[in-house]
């Protein structure tokens, strides 16, 4: 086989990855039995903090959610676990069965006309989502605001690379003078400060320029504010975390994608479908198969090939348990907690609330100290939030250097105190009592 394709050793194969990085040093010193090597690993494990570690104010796309009992108990039965792509519907009716009330519960959530099977997450769905508009219309330039999430941001500038696409990165309220001769506008809402955008104003420019409109959102906050299928979004996609599945580090994650129905046969996935038998039986089919492995071939619309199924029938199971009530409240207990955390925050020395406009349950901390300096010092204190400096990096250029505070249902009274305490001690505050 080497000599096939022309080199020496296996070696060979491997030229490209730099010397120092091909043979780690592990830590693990030589002749350690198992049980060592079990004890010497989980020590290295208790230095990291997870989210119960202390006060967690870290979100984004990926959230701290409470996750009811009865979601695992379902959702990791054999049945579902175990299933794999469900090629044959007479053996898979289960596992199509609840990838349809998947999509059925997002449709409706969301007000869009269709929605598929699930990406492998809001990142990759973002950037399929940019391919589509470029095949719906022939354009070639995508026009991102900066709001959006920024792994959303550089897995979208890591597809283009490949179809050779113009990503352009404008602030959302530029957004419309930059519709003309584009595919897509695309904005997050809420954005990741969680301020709020006004999307219809994004989508009615982009619809006058013959382009369409990309929104990025979140499963929580449409079930306060207004969906996107009512605000003029052509597609939509985002991060399907919150809705039951456990924060891990790197996944699995569940990529939301939806679109309206004139444009779905550009939609990459798949879409399971609800039919009847010869003998009148209701029953669930693979509707529709966009992958290059079938037929379509060269002329498919992305090249996934595996759609996060138990992913997804985590998401339906937590959307069905909670119902319209049990998500509007989920939500609400955030955006409540948020705005009162952010009043107190704002009242201390030395700090604002620099969100552009109204915000959701996410909002952004400027102090004087600086956004990272801030994050490091609450770090020290077993306090987790996000400073924007560290990843948004065309945020950072224009002076932008907060740190991110996200409020969910699982945001205690104790959390809010120790944050505002931690704040108040590091900015040299003397108001925190006062603000309480």
């Amino acid at each position: 086989m080497l000599a096939r394709i022309g080199v020496k050793s296996v070696d060979d194969l491997f030229a490209a990855i730099p010397k120092d990085a091909r043979d780690p040093k592990l830590g693990i010193g030589p002749g350690m039995s198992e049980m060592e090597v079990q004890a010497h690993l989980e020590s290295l494990a208790r230095m990291d903090r997870d989210a119960s570690s202390g006060p967690f104010f870290i979100g984004g796309p990926i959230q701290r959610r409470y996750i009811p009992a009865a979601l695992p108990v379902l959702a990791l039965r054999g049945e579902f676990l175990t299933a794999y792509t469900p090629y044959q519907p007479e053996v898979s009716q289960g596992t199509l069965q609840a990838v349809f009330e998947y999509q059925s519960l997002m449709a409706e959530l969301l007000a869009m006309d269709v929605v598929n099977s699930s990406m492998y997450d809001g990142a990759s769905a973002t950037a399929e989502a940019a391919l589509m508009a470029v095949r719906l219309t022939g354009r070639k330039r995508v026009v991102v605001a900066e709001g959006v999430d920024f792994t959303f941001r550089r897995t979208l500038k890591t597809y283009a690379r490949g179809a050779e696409l113009d990503i352009v990165e404008v602030p959302a309220g530029e957004l419309a003078q930059h519709a003309g001769g584009a595919a897509c506008l695309m904005v997050q809402h809420p954005d990741a400060f969680g301020t709020l955008v006004d999307v219809r104003r994004i989508a009615d420019a982009a619809h006058a320029a013959g382009a369409l409109c990309v929104q990025v959102t979140e499963p929580h906050a449409c079930a306060l504010l207004e969906p996107p299928g009512a605000l003029g979004a052509d597609i939509v996609v985002g991060e399907g975390q919150p809705l039951g599945i456990p924060m891990s580090y790197g996944g699995p994650h569940l990529g939301i994608f939806a679109c309206r129905e004139a444009f779905v046969r550009q939609m990459p996935g798949r879409i399971a479908g609800q039919t009847v038998d010869a003998d009148g039986t209701r029953g669930f089919v693979n509707t529709l198969q966009t992958r290059e492995q079938h037929i379509r071939r060269e002329k498919a619309t992305s090249n996934i090939c595996t759609n996060e199924a138990l992913a997804a029938i985590h998401a339906a199971i937590y959307l069905a348990l909670l119902g319209p009530e049990g998500l509007r409240s989920a939500a609400r207990a955030g955006v409540s907690r948020a705005h009162a955390l952010a009043k107190r925050l704002g009242a201390l020395r030395g700090c604002r609330i620099a969100n552009d406009g109204p915000f959701f349950d996410r909002f952004t901390v400027r102090s004087e100290i600086g956004g990272w300096d801030l994050r490091l010092a609450l770090l020290d204190r077993g306090i987790q939030v996000e400073a924007t400096a560290s990843h948004y990096v065309e945020g950072e250029r224009r002076g932008r250097d907060d740190v991110i505070v996200q409020c969910t249902e699982l945001t205690s009274e104790s959390d809010a105190d120790a944050l505002v305490d931690a704040v108040a001690e590091i900015t040299g505050s003397r108001q925190a009592v006062a603000a309480r």
